[in-house]
């Protein structure tokens, strides 16, 4: 006769709250910090005079002196962005020693936590491991931050001259226009004035972070869209937090090329972009132990140099002194590091776990929407923008058309790559590079010497035989392995 197992009440309720207990302690831990960071915030306002005021740290901050401002704005960020990462890190460890995976029933919040922690598998996919270092793309690959670290997106299939000619006319016209459209609004929004209806003044908008914001919440909505509306979605594998090294440079790198508008001008950090394929190099050797190219080294300095003549030759008279020169350059090289940081883990990122190109621009723009939102709500930066955008209206036209062509540029930047390589893509973006300064000279009447404009020319030359050599290198490569085979018979 078969016996029926009673189970008690008790036991019952007790089996319970140890699968609950877990999911308790990990909210907790998100909890806690954000309550020791509200406290911690009041302590700074208290520090920097807020006592009978009822202003927000941000507008605490933006009171301070401009040549120092942007180091407490610095400072106040990553305090915001510690609402992430702090809990983040404990969730990890917790997760790590007590096996909560493996011990915790299977619920929504399990499956979750397994996203962010393991990912869909266990292990990365053994045929995209890393390459060794021979095969490792040159850095001249990567000379324009994420879009070349990005593998195809399709295959390549034959098209007729005319259709040809007519994709590389769509590509080439939307990537103008659309990073075009995004540099001319960048330089606005950060150095001129907003007329107010309401109070008839003219002021500045300060605050770099809410922009990154926008930029990154819009681009996380067109891929997760992109991702949704697509046939041949790929499985994706990678846990979810390794998303979270490249968000964290992507958003700062971002932040310091807004904030650097506020010292030099648009056509320098257009310039200084150019340069990025030295910190790219640095990362390269530091991170995955790269080798590179004579002509990499060479085309380095000669770009370096172009670039000394430059900012030489382009002094803007009206953010001309030493603090803020040396200011705007040091904003300049922090931002070329994080950026270089960005397109070396996203490589990585690609080679051992294979995603798409719209799953690392979805998954990134998610941590970072995530970080930049903790960290405009813990310092006010939410409602003194909004109220700036409420009094001024221009400014919110602006805003969501600087967003929209970020988010596009994007699109264009994997779909130029998929179609015609990085070689095309890198020449295209080279002289929307040369187009954005002439168009930045032109709007906002920014001076250039005889040597400003040697300086130019060099570093595009540089450019150019950089990718010139690159494709030349490749051409011989492919040469000596057709001939491999013949040499062995």
């Amino acid at each position: 006769m078969q016996q029926s197992i009673v189970i008690c009440p008790q036991s019952e309720i007790r089996l319970v709250m140890a699968n609950l207990l877990p999911n308790v302690i990990i909210c907790g831990f998100f909890i806690a910090t954000l309550l020791i960071i509200h406290f911690l915030s009041d302590i700074l306002k208290g520090t920097l005079g807020a006592f009978h005021t009822h202003q927000t740290l941000s507008q605490l901050v933006e009171s301070q002196a401009k040549e120092y401002s942007w180091f407490l704005k610095l400072l106040v960020n990553c305090f915001g962005y510690s609402c992430v990462f702090v809990p983040g890190y404990l969730v990890y460890k917790y997760v790590q020693r007590t096996n909560y995976l493996e011990v915790c029933d299977k619920s929504l919040f399990q499956v979750a936590v397994r996203m962010c922690i393991k990912g869909n598998d266990l292990e990365p996919n053994d045929s995209l491991q890393v390459k060794s270092n021979s095969q490792t793309p040159p850095a001249s690959a990567k000379l324009t931050a994420l879009p070349s670290s990005f593998p195809s997106l399709a295959s390549k299939p034959k098209r007729s001259s005319p259709n040809e000619v007519f994709l590389l006319v769509w590509c080439f016209g939307g990537l103008m226009v659309s990073y075009l459209t995004w540099g001319v609004l960048q330089e606005k929004i950060m150095t001129q004035k907003y007329y107010s209806f309401s109070s008839g003044e003219r002021t500045h908008f300060k605050d770099s972070q809410f922009l990154v914001f926008c930029n990154r919440i819009l681009a996380f909505l067109v891929a997760l869209g992109w991702l949704q509306c697509g046939t041949t979605a790929k499985r994706h594998k990678a846990p979810l937090y390794k998303y979270s090294f490249a968000s964290f440079s992507n958003i700062m790198s971002a932040w310091f090329q807004y904030e650097a508008l506020k010292f030099v001008n648009f056509p320098t950090q257009v310039l200084a972009k150019s340069c990025k394929i030295i910190p790219v190099m640095l990362m390269g050797k530091i991170l995955s132990k790269t080798k590179y190219e004579f002509y990499e080294y060479f085309t380095a300095i000669l770009i370096s140099l172009g670039m000394i003549f430059f900012m030489t030759g382009s002094a803007d008279d009206s953010k001309a002194s030493g603090v803020t020169t040396l200011t705007g350059v040091f904003l300049l090289a922090m931002y070329l590091v994080f950026d270089s940081f960005t397109a070396n883990w996203q490589s990585d990122l690609f080679k051992c776990y294979g995603m798409t190109s719209l799953q690392m621009m979805c998954g990134v723009n998610i941590f970072s929407t995530i970080f930049t939102a903790a960290s405009l709500s813990v310092q006010g930066g939410f409602m003194d923008s909004l109220a700036f955008a409420s009094e001024h209206p221009k400014f919110i036209f602006d805003i969501i058309i600087l967003s929209i062509s970020s988010a596009v540029g994007q699109l264009f930047i994997f779909y130029t790559i998929s179609v015609f390589g990085p070689v095309v893509f890198t020449i295209i973006m080279t002289l929307r590079q040369a187009a954005a300064i002439l168009l930045s000279c032109f709007i906002y009447h920014h001076t250039v010497t005889a040597l400003g404009v040697l300086g130019v020319i060099i570093v595009f030359l540089a450019i150019f035989l950089r990718v010139y050599c690159n494709h030349l290198l490749k051409v011989r490569r492919k040469r000596a392995e057709c001939h491999k085979p013949k040499l062995q018979i």
